[in-house]
């Protein structure tokens, strides 16, 4: 339990997933950095440097458990949190602990583990987007030919279809998906560099043989499950990767905010809701409030993912030649948090997709009340056809449209379909405005479309990723 008089992140408390917490979480840090600290003995002793079996078996052997307590007291003395944990350790491994860390500079753990660990975490939110992409290909599908009011500058304009729309939500995960694989490739292996990326220190380990200590950073990077370092570095690896990884949450984060902003509008119209629990409260003042707060909280966490952005282009300019400390506690925050925050609302994502409710008879209602006003140019088409004047037919229209429009104005309902079928000129359509008034007349190829997209573009993406494990969400207030 944590302790209530201190702060705690409400990511941890109440938003992040479980296993994205693991991948930031002072365990899998710190032996990540005991696993790295292995792989370069061993490879250091495969070169031919005084290493060990038994220094290494011992290495081994006491890989777990962590002494956190231990690490932390000696931090307070060394103030240093690298070093700490090399005497933490070498307390266990008093054999190994001459040769622990050896001509290695913090970064070759620090940094080499933040590289492990936003690889991992851009693993865990690729498979919540497939399952946000899962899920809205299903709803898409289900909803492809249900004609809706379609809105520009949310005003009425032609119509859509619902699934339609939600296709629109697919393409942008679609697109994050393709960024994300990018990122990913993108980061490589920091590698065994040195104090200031020159591998000095190496050279004098192996006795200036430039061969051996590229090998044993080829070793290293191996060992670590990468297939490629970056080619030069300063004391830390280019910080402009942490821009890049963090532009992929910032756009995860913008899809998702425009989906929960349709989902809030259209809420509020009635036509799709949300998942709402059988004892969920809306409101402790208005017990019938039925509020999107998911959503909204989906908005909420993606403007905190949007806004950390600044702070990877700010540590990355601000890298003074080889490095400056100043970019530590920022990235311990950014980082961490940024996925965390991205992870909260995928989590918030896959359960709002997979149930959204949708009210067919209240998007009919709503687009019936707009199709008089749409449908008029078909209208006018139409008594054309049947020999009525064009330039008559127009000017008749613009007066009954705009009667109508001030009478919704005015409180009232619209009537311009009552206006138009008793207008004589009109007299050749009247009988027909059931049939010309048909939602589904105004949709172009939008279940069409959704068709084509879902089969041209939305398979192949699940496919190519048909073994990556299904998400569940966990959503737990």
């Amino acid at each position: 339990m944590s302790n209530p008089q201190s702060y705690t992140s409400p990511l941890s408390t109440r938003y992040a997933s479980a296993a994205m917490q693991y991948v930031f979480s002072d365990e899998r840090k710190f032996l990540t950095w005991r696993k790295l600290w292995i792989a370069l003995a061993e490879s250091e002793q495969e070169l031919g440097l005084p290493i060990s079996d038994e220094q290494l078996q011992e290495m081994r052997d006491h890989f777990e458990p962590l002494d956190l307590d231990l690490a932390a007291r000696y931090e307070r003395d060394l103030r240093h949190d690298v070093m700490a944990h090399v005497h933490a350790w070498g307390d266990s491994c008093p054999k190994a602990r001459p040769i622990l860390h050896l001509g290695a500079t913090s970064c070759y753990v620090g940094d080499n583990t933040d590289l492990i660990v936003m690889r991992d975490g851009l693993r865990l939110i690729r498979g919540q987007l497939l399952a946000v992409v899962e899920n809205l290909k299903t709803f898409a599908r289900e909803q492809k030919a249900l004609p809706t009011l379609g809105f520009t500058h949310f005003q009425p304009a032609q119509a859509t279809t619902v699934g339609k729309r939600a296709c629109l939500w697919l393409q942008d995960i679609l697109q994050d998906i393709e960024d994300l694989e990018h990122a990913e490739k993108a980061i490589r292996f920091r590698g065994v560099k040195g104090t200031t990326g020159t591998q000095a220190s190496f050279l004098d380990l192996f006795d200036g043989d430039h061969d051996k200590v590229r090998e044993l950073d080829r070793k290293v990077t191996k060992r670590m499950g990468f297939a490629s370092t970056f080619g030069v570095t300063g004391q830390t690896y280019p910080r402009k990767l942490d821009f890049r990884v963090s532009q992929v949450l910032s756009s995860i984060a913008q899809s998702a905010h425009k989906f929960a902003t349709d989902i809030r509008l259209l809420a509020n119209r009635r036509e799709i809701e949300e998942p709402f629990g059988t004892k969920q409260v809306g409101s402790s003042a208005m017990p019938w409030k039925r509020n999107p707060m998911r959503s909204e909280r989906i908005c909420a966490l993606s403007r905190f993912v949007m806004e950390a952005l600044g702070n990877m282009a700010h540590t990355a300019a601000n890298q003074w030649l080889e490095r400056t400390l100043d970019d530590s506690a920022n990235r311990r925050l950014a980082l961490a948090e940024s996925f965390l925050a991205t992870d909260a609302i995928l989590n918030l994502y896959v359960n709002v997709s997979s149930g959204l409710v949708v009210y067919p008879a209240v998007i009919k209602r709503n687009l019936d009340a707009e199709l008089p006003f749409l449908a008029t140019e078909s209208l006018m088409m139409e008594a054309v056809r049947a020999g009525g004047d064009r330039q008559d037919l127009h000017e008749r229209i613009r007066i009954h449209s705009h009667a109508a429009a001030a009478e919704i104005k005015a409180g009232g309902e619209s009537d311009l379909r009552e206006r138009i079928s008793q207008d004589p000129a009109f007299v050749t359509v009247a009988g027909r405005l059931d049939e010309l008034l048909d939602g589904s007349r105004f949709i172009g190829r939008a279940s069409e479309q959704v068709d084509e997209f879902i089969s041209e573009e939305v398979e192949p993406v699940l496919a190519a990723w048909a073994e990556v494990p299904v998400v569940e969400a966990e959503v737990r207030v």
